[in-house]
């Protein structure tokens, strides 16, 4: 088996080892397990079941978190996207033009945004938009998906919260959840520091210890059977997409989930060293596993997957291969019968009804945004034609809330800027078709939303 893995995963060249894939994988794993309880909490808003939901989400983030271990080789793990799965919910089954859309018209807007990615895989577009990204923005994107995760892991853990006026400010630092989310940063700071293996994994585990006594997490058991899958499995409503209202909806389905994943992989793969000459190798294989996701995940119920930014945590553990997603991936599978284990770790304390922070993960979190955000220094910081759009990149992600807007903005930045100062002829014309396409998908969100 020791050869097989070896092999298949290619670990030597990789420089890794098949303790730390294993290591990285259970990182990734618990540090994104949250979405398996926000997601069918959230979908379950518009009608839909709950327990169906959660087995969907589980079978579709393994079957494209497998496909990203087999095909690609990358230690990155998919599941639905949060950000797709609000759009979702409430532009998309709340009104459009005017008229209310079922749940089942947008899985099959989702269903059609999947094979339509499989198709442009095939004339590797995707790859060809990869590529074309200039060489600030792909220096900018892992900076910015550093802040962007950071932030989330200070909202988790309750260090920031909503204020009226000035949009956040410091959470109450004597409550239980912001005191375990404090203890965890301090203790895999330190684990880190002295360079301890595992120092991530060791820091998730004592938290949840320390969090036991005092509520912060609860005991609900070990094993259970998967809920029923029957009421979402296959219900996507085809016909509904010959409504011409329901095109601008799979387009911006299509372009969200694009532009996280290529903000993804590039921002991971910069981190994890696997960029070769600015580009990264097998990564139409890799984006393919999106598309897989996407598609099989509308028929089993659930909103666009996604490549997650979690996976940088597994990253940071030492994780270099798809063996750390082959392992992520069967955890999803184990998850459906140990799903009282894993919200114990990752479902949260509720601190308000429906608001659940996340003290164990939280730390982790902010952790990895800082080890990410290090990619700044390569970018040319002198040049403003280069330097605006990566800054814009940077700010955008978290202040957007979204990995897809933000490199949007410094995708539609660049080019403008480079025109006006006499250097347009340096980019490719791509970089401007992607530039106007994506100015109208803003128009096209704008327009939904209104």
């Amino acid at each position: 088996m020791r050869e097989l893995l070896q092999r298949l995963f290619k670990l030597k060249e990789n420089e890794t080892t098949i303790r730390t894939e294993l290591r990285g994988g259970v990182v990734t794993f618990l540090t994104m397990s949250y979405i398996i309880f926000v997601q069918p909490g959230v979908l379950s808003s518009v009608g839909m079941d709950f327990g169906a939901v959660m087995v969907a989400t589980c079978l579709a983030s393994a079957l494209a978190t497998f496909v990203m271990a087999f095909g690609a080789n990358y230690p990155v793990a998919l599941a639905p996207a949060m950000g797709e799965n609000f759009f979702f919910v409430t532009v998309v089954v709340g009104v459009v033009t005017g008229s209310a859309v079922s749940w089942q018209i947008a899985l099959a807007a989702v269903f059609l945004s999947g094979v339509i990615f499989i198709i442009l895989a095939l004339f590797k577009v995707r790859q060809a938009i990869m590529d074309a990204l200039p060489s600030s923005l792909k220096y900018a994107i892992p900076a910015g998906i550093g802040v962007f995760i950071a932030f989330i892991g200070m909202q988790q853990g309750g260090l920031v919260v909503a204020a009226p006026g000035s949009m956040v400010k410091m959470g109450d630092l004597s409550s239980g959840p912001v005191l375990l989310t404090l203890f965890g940063l301090i203790l895999i700071s330190v684990l880190l520091v002295l360079k301890v293996k595992g120092a991530i994994l060791w820091g998730l585990v004592a938290a949840t210890l320390l969090g036991l006594p005092f509520e912060l997490t609860s005991y609900h058991g070990i094993v259970d059977l998967p809920p029923d899958i029957s009421p979402t499995l296959m219900q996507l409503d085809l016909r509904g997409l010959l409504d011409i209202t329901i095109i601008p909806v799979v387009i911006i389905f299509l372009f969200m989930d694009l532009f996280d994943t290529i903000g993804t992989l590039v921002g991971v793969g910069q981190q994890a060293g696997l960029m070769r000459d600015g580009k990264l190798p097998r990564a139409g294989r890799a984006l393919l596993s999106d598309a897989v996701g996407t598609t099989a995940g509308a028929m089993l119920g659930t909103s666009t997957v996604s490549s997650y930014v979690e996976s940088a945590t597994g990253v940071a553990e030492g994780a270099r291969t798809g063996l750390a997603s082959l392992v992520t991936g069967l955890l999803f599978l184990l998850a459906l019968f140990f799903f009282p284990l894993v919200q114990m770790v990752g479902g949260g304390v509720e601190v308000a009804e429906g608001v659940f922070l996340h003290p164990i993960t939280a730390p982790v979190m902010i952790l990895v945004g800082s080890m990410m955000i290090r990619s700044i220094k390569e970018i040319p910081w002198d040049d403003h034609s280069e330097a605006i759009p990566a800054f814009l990149v940077i700010l955008g992600m978290p202040l957007t809330y979204s990995i897809a807007d933000g490199l949007a903005l410094g995708f539609i930045a660049y080019p403008l800027l480079k025109l006006f100062s006499g250097k347009g002829r340096e980019i490719s014309s791509l970089v401007y078709i992607m530039a106007v396409l994506l100015g109208g998908i803003f128009v096209l969100k704008a327009v939904l939303a209104g």
